[in-house]
């Protein structure tokens, strides 16, 4: 039958994998690092996973696909269920005296959270308490996911190792969406400088009267400084 379908575009897919998480149906997964269309009758044509696709990798055509099924597709979640709930627990480690605490959750809220991933506007971005984070906070900083992840919307990145200036993509997110207020979370090496640069820039070009607290963290995991 002839129907609307998605069609996934490999040479504009970054491999983010959030089209992946987006499909309630599984329909999408990710192969060789690349976003792909499983099977044409677990897709419903409803495209849940074309707003979080951040390069517009994803597009509807009209083609010959089997018909959507609903059953198959239950069939499959269920399976998938109980292959998590027969799964081995999984070992999560005792406090370490740095606050890493037995069967922590992550806080994280949405997916993607890497600055150059993410969408500019998107509807977790509307009334957000937005922590930006170089990367290695999350390594040096034991308790990073209750203490600053927690309630907010997390992006992160490293200015030194992606090489760009991030604070054009900060200020349309800052200027495209309603934040309530900014965290910044930097380490206390010389390049997460880039970093904070981009977010008060950002802050600036936005004309936005939002505040900023940002955090300092050493690269022994404790906090040097807030500000």
């Amino acid at each position: 039958m002839i129907r609307k379908i998605i069609q996934i575009d490999e040479t504009r897919c970054n491999g983010c994998g959030a089209c992946a998480v987006a499909c309630h149906e599984g329909a999408i997964a990710m192969v060789n690092g690349k976003a792909k269309l499983m099977r044409d009758d677990y897709c419903d044509g409803l495209g849940d996973c074309l707003p979080n696709c951040p390069t517009g990798a994803i597009t509807f055509v009209e083609r010959e696909a089997a018909a959507y099924d609903e059953a198959a597709v239950l069939a499959a979640k269920k399976k998938r269920e109980a292959g998590k709930q027969n799964a081995a627990p999984e070992y999560v480690s005792a406090s370490n005296g740095n606050g890493a605490e037995n069967g922590a959750e992550s806080q994280l809220v949405q997916w993607p959270c890497q600055i150059k991933l993410v969408p500019v506007q998107a509807p977790y971005f509307h009334g957000a308490k937005l922590l930006i984070a170089a990367d290695c906070t999350a390594y040096a900083y034991a308790r990073m996911h209750q203490e600053f992840m927690k309630d907010h919307v997390t992006i992160i990145g490293c200015p030194k190792l992606d090489g760009v200036d991030y604070s054009e993509k900060l200020t349309q997110i800052l200027r495209q969406n309603e934040i309530r207020e900014i965290a910044l979370l930097r380490m206390e090496v010389p390049c997460c400088g880039g970093l904070e640069y981009a977010a008060a820039t950002a802050l600036k070009n936005s004309e936005k009267n939002i505040q900023m607290q940002v955090t300092v963290i050493t690269t022994d995991g404790k906090i040097k400084e807030v500000r």
